[in-house]
Parts: C-alpha cells; structure tokens; sequence
C-alpha cells in the first residue's frame, strides 16, 4: 500500500510553502529519512524525509507549487526498488535464456551507500545547482563531512574558469552579449524567494506603521581592543571559542535597555507592552538573505556564551538550518554593517520592536583626549527607534549608555 507524503506541520502564522526543489525523480528508490525535497517558507527551508524505504512512485506537487500544511506531495511504494536496467545484447557475464535477478531492498541500499552524494544543505545545494558543479569533487568541513558554502567557494578558487571544460563556450557567449549590448541589453527575471518577499514585506511594514527616527553616536573602542588583546588567548583556551565584539555589544545594550525599558517594548494597538526579558536578535546574512536569530534571555548568558551562539547562528545561517524557534520573537536587534565596510547607516525597525542598534566599521580616527590629539580604533553607532513610544531624550541617553558602557567595560562587570 503506497505511503502518502505530506507537507509536514508548519509552524505558528506559517500558512503555506512552495515546493523549491525536488532531489528525487518518479521512480527513483529512496532511503528512509533520505531528503526528497526542499520547502521554503518567508523565514526557513524545510526538508521532507522519506518515510520508509521504497520507490517514489507519483509526484503530486511539482516545483515551484505553493502547498499547505498537511497537502499531499508524492507517493511512496514501500519495500520496492526500481527495476534493473535491461543489458546489452554484448554482455558477455549475462547466461542466455536467463533473465537478471531484481535486487533486493538491501542491494540496493548497499549500492546507494557507495555512491552517495555528500551532504549537503538546501543552501549548499541550490548554489551547486545554480554553478552546474559535481558535489562529489568538493571536500566538505563541515560536521559529518557537509559541505560548506566556504567549501564551494574555495573549490572554485582552486578552479578557476579556464579549467572548466565549458569555460571557452561560456566566454564565447559573454563577450558575444557583452557585444550587443546595444541592440539589446540582458535582462532577466525572476521571482523573489519566499525569504526575500517576506524581507521586502517587512522592511514596508516598518517604514508605513512606525514613526522612525535615528540618533548617532560614536565609540571608542581603545578599551574593548585592550580587553580582547589581553585575555583573547586564555579566553578561547578555556571556552573554545574566540571573544569578539558583538558578546560587548550584547551586554552594553542589555544594560542599556534595563535602564530605558521602553526600547524594549513593543505597540500592540493603541497598549504598550513592557517585556520583562531580554532576547536580542542578531541580524546575520545568509545566502537566502537577511535573517535575524535571537539570543534568548541575553541578559542571563556570559560573554562566552553569547559568543558561542552567535557562532552557531552565524553556520546555520550559512548552512541554511536556522529553525523557526530560533526566528522567533526578539525584544530588541543589533545590527552589524560594519562587517562589510559600512561606515554609517540608519537601520530600519524589526516590527514590533521599537529599538534597533547599528554598529559600523571601526577606523583609526584622530580623537581629543586631555587636551592632545591622539588616533584611537572609533566606531558610529545608529540607534533607530520607534517615535511613537520613544522620546528623543530616551534614545540619546540610551546610546550614550551605551557609548559609556564600551569605553569603560568594566561597569559591565561591576554594573555601573
């Protein structure tokens, strides 16, 4: 009897998802807990597994179908295996008269595991597809062997485009367009991903619901970099892992928003709602787009465990296995441009949160100290906030706390 296989349960306000790719063909033999294909939602890609072992025997959603909770996708014939191919009139192992054994689930089990493919993650494996490349020649570091998006990147940098056998065609057809362009420009286009119109979605949201204006700063960061040039060793001997500056700037804000709880809050309607917990969402990048984990309960967490899961945050996002829970929520965001190069920026709320800090590139800039001019490692900070809710007095102060907090951190420790 075939096994129905349904779009599993999705999460809280998740309505539907689109069938992004199919790994598996009608016909194919899987594996039990195989991925047979990807789902994408506006914030995670989910993969479905294969129930049993079997041969996937209908595909019912094809790619790019929007489905629903529980929809059926495809059918699954268990214990069965697909037919050997027919050999060769010049297959000289092959007894006339006798046909060929069919092979058992096993075999083919057997089989498969010699062959299988690395693993890989939807975001690993959309780029692979997109760049036409065989996984098999790629040396995953990831755990269990998966491949990195860094992984793909490095193999092409061993690789370059000469050695492709395609490359002289490829380039043929560049510098051909590349030549008529003027006749007729290259477009193309294509749909957003489901992350990137949710993206989209919000970024209006935020712009037509809140009334948001940001305020400046600058830091000096003298103090941090001596902190971390002095402990960084021990600290990352002892915590295996190393001590940056987001877990400082986690810190600093929790404090901050303590003392300012309205840039913790949120509007629901015409109410106000004060959170009594801290979770700070970190804006990280990832190949699908901007995606915003949250810390929770920050202002319980070291500094090396804040480190710790920004590091993990920063590979699932990479890996593309964030899950919702992790998306979740968040009372407060921090922002960091200067990651790349950005040297100031006005970052736009999360909905419904009131309070988004922006941390920039840090430059060796000459400052004032005591009357003499001295270059000290300065960082802009951008605090946008909510001015519904939010006066102007409080977010100055609010990132002048912040300011104080990183040019004397050691008040984080002895919370003044």
């Amino acid at each position: 009897m075939s096994i129905e296989i349904r779009v599993p349960t999705l999460p809280e306000s998740v309505t539907d998802a689109t069938v992004l790719t199919w790994h598996k063909k009608e016909g194919d033999s899987v594996r039990r807990d195989e991925n047979l294909l990807d789902l994408e939602t506006d914030k995670v890609v989910l993969e479905v597994p294969a129930p049993a072992d079997g041969v996937l025997t209908e595909i019912r959603a094809q790619e790019g179908q929007v489905v629903e909770a529980d929809e059926v996708l495809a059918l699954l014939e268990p214990g069965k295996v697909a037919p050997a191919k027919e050999k060769s009139s010049s297959d000289t192992n092959e007894t006339a008269g006798e046909k060929p054994e069919a092979p058992t689930v096993a075999q083919d089990q057997d089989k498969t595991e010699k062959h299988r493919e690395p693993v890989l993650t939807p975001a690993v494996r959309r780029l692979i597809k997109e760049l036409n490349l065989d996984p098999t020649k790629i040396k995953g570091t990831g755990k269990d062997g998966r491949i990195l998006k860094s992984d793909v990147m490095a193999w092409l940098d061993a690789h370059p485009p000469e050695k492709h056998p395609d490359a002289e065609s490829v380039a043929a057809t560049v510098r051909e367009s590349a030549g008529s362009t003027r006749e007729a420009p290259l477009e193309q286009r294509v749909p957003m991903s489901r992350l990137r119109a949710r993206i989209a979605e919000r970024l209006v949201e935020a712009q037509h619901t809140a009334a948001i204006l940001t305020t400046f700063n600058e830091v000096n960061l003298q103090a941090v970099m001596d902190l971390r040039q002095r402990y960084r060793d021990q600290f990352e001997k002892r915590h295996g892992v190393r001590l940056g500056f987001m877990s400082f700037f986690v810190k600093a804000s929790v404090e901050a928003l303590k003392r300012f709880p309205i840039l913790n809050a949120s509007v629901d309607g015409t109410d106000i709602i004060y959170h009594g917990y801290y979770d700070i969402g970190i804006a990280v990048g990832s190949p699908r787009g901007l995606v915003v984990p949250i810390l929770r309960n920050a202002d319980q967490l070291s500094f090396a465990e804040v480190e710790k899961g920004i590091k993990r945050f920063a590979e699932k996002a990479s890996e593309g296995t964030l899950s919702y829970e992790e998306l979740q929520g968040g009372t407060f965001t921090i922002s960091n441009g200067g990651v790349y190069g950005s040297l100031l920026s006005t970052p736009i709320l999360n909905p419904p949160q009131s309070g988004i800090l922006g941390m920039h590139k840090i430059q060796q800039r000459p400052v004032a100290e005591d009357g003499q001019v001295v270059i000290r490692p300065m960082m802009y900070l951008a605090l946008s906030y909510d001015h519904r809710i939010v006066d102007g007095k409080e977010a100055v102060q609010f990132l002048v706390t912040i300011k104080e907090l990183l040019e004397d951190p050691g008040r984080l420790l002895l919370d003044l």
